[in-house]
């Protein structure tokens, strides 16, 4: 499963460019919930670098993790003018999360693919006192509720890829990247995600949001 998901993200990292999607919605509502100012931000999955270069304005220093060779060289190339951002070819699953050495954890569109509570515990441990835990990450739609949401999502995401994008849609190769990705994605349901969250983070505030996105954030206050 792990080489699948590298193979995946490999590919879609040579097809994308640097176009709005569902994660850069809210980058600005993920921003909201960290510290003023941090000496040290960690990005876990971070893709071709959009949220960690938004954290390098917040922070000192930036570690920004991917499991996608092809990921972080896109990464690279797109943050030459950022100093302060060190991008790592890593593995959440097996890389080595040190104690109390951030201010901010963030975590984007990744923690499906990871094992979530044993994932939340280490990312709450490398957290520093007063520090912010912020995820972002998709779900399993259960129920009338969720239905009647995606309803109303299909046409804003619609209105805003042709004003952010110029067009409704993604190129066609684009598209049949993340479909084939798609066929071993696992979600969890918000059900399942909130009784994680109350075991493992207590006082946590979890927020579903209308483009198929939950949220979730997070302080350590000692």
């Amino acid at each position: 499963m792990k080489n699948s998901i590298q193979t995946d993200f490999d590919r879609i990292a040579l097809l994308s460019g640097d176009d709005w999607d569902h994660n850069k919605h809210y980058h600005s509502f993920l921003l909201r919930h960290i510290p003023v100012h941090c000496q040290a931000a960690l990005d876990i999955g971070c893709g071709t670098g959009a949220f960690s270069r938004r954290l390098a304005g917040r922070s000192d220093r930036v570690v920004a993790l991917d499991l996608s060779p092809h990921m972080i060289r896109i990464a690279r190339e797109r943050s030459r003018c950022y100093s302060n951002i060190e991008f790592q070819v890593a593995d959440a699953t097996t890389w080595e999360f040190p104690l109390e050495r951030f201010d901010c954890v963030a975590c984007l569109a990744t923690l499906h693919h990871l094992p979530i509570e044993e994932t939340l515990l280490k990312m709450k441990s490398a957290l520093r006192p007063g520090g912010a835990l912020v995820i972002l990450d998709l779900y399993k739609a259960t129920g009338l509720l969720d239905v009647f949401t995606s309803m109303v999502a299909i046409p804003t995401n619609l209105v805003l890829r042709l004003v952010k994008n110029g067009r409704l849609r993604e190129r066609r190769e684009v598209r049949e990247a993340w479909a084939e990705h798609g066929k071993n994605d696992f979600y969890s349901t918000l059900a399942q995600i909130y009784r994680i969250c109350e075991k493992v983070l207590p006082g946590a505030r979890m927020r579903k949001h209308l483009l198929w996105r939950y949220s979730i954030v997070w302080k350590r206050t000692v």
